[in-house]
């Protein structure tokens, strides 16, 4: 149930709102390397390479060429954009239906570690599977980790968020299937529900529907 004293929700979106499978990437990189390299990338750490795609700090096509390096990769942009896209599963029906019903009487908000190559993917997804233009309308304001240059655990990208929305943090839950996502809201005050799996939204917020 959530208490009336919520007013806004920051949902993280990949494991709570989009399925992902970290593992379906690792394999799709490891198909492409030469060397049979395993990248570094999973829940609870990556590489630093990916760490600047998600912050902005490289580029889509030096990140390309740095993976190629790193990983010994041959293979083309197409290639590595559909191996990195690989963990992008499906977003269920039932999701969208749940934070339509929820943005009637609340703020929504996403706050996601993403990044632009990542952003076209599962914007595809909810065109082709929802019939909407882009995930951002099912929100109040989106921060996506790329065009912010910020990222999760960082207590700054909380306090962004709920400075730049008049947001108050004892009114305000996060939503994440991160530990150590969770650990950081709570340390500024920020209400939290870790959704550890199985749990979903739906089942978390069963009694909005």
């Amino acid at each position: 149930m959530i208490p009336a004293t919520i007013k806004n929700i920051i949902f993280d979106l990949g494991g709570v709102i989009i399925n992902i499978d970290y593992q379906k990437t690792i394999d799709a990189f490891k198909k492409l390397s030469k060397a049979n390299a395993t990248i570094e990338f999973n829940q609870q750490a990556q590489s630093a390479l990916f760490d600047e795609l998600e912050t902005g700090r490289i580029s889509n096509e030096a990140f390309r060429e740095k993976v190629r390096e790193y990983y010994q990769l041959d293979a083309t942009d197409e290639q590595i954009d559909d191996a990195w896209n690989a963990l992008l599963l499906d977003i269920p029906a039932e999701r969208i239906a749940l934070l339509r019903k929820l943005h009637k009487n609340h703020k929504l908000f996403l706050l996601s570690n993403t990044n632009a190559i990542h952003l076209i993917a599962f914007n595809k997804i909810v065109q082709d599977n929802h019939d909407m233009p882009a995930l951002d309308e099912l929100f109040d304001k989106c921060y996506y980790s790329h065009l912010v240059d910020d990222r999760k655990p960082n207590a700054s990208i909380f306090e962004r968020i709920l400075q730049e929305n008049d947001l108050k943090k004892e009114e305000t839950l996060f939503v994440d299937d991160s530990i150590q996502h969770i650990e950081a809201a709570d340390k500024l005050g920020i209400k939290t529900l870790h959704l550890a799996p199985p749990l979903t939204i739906n089942q978390a917020f069963a009694d909005a529907v």
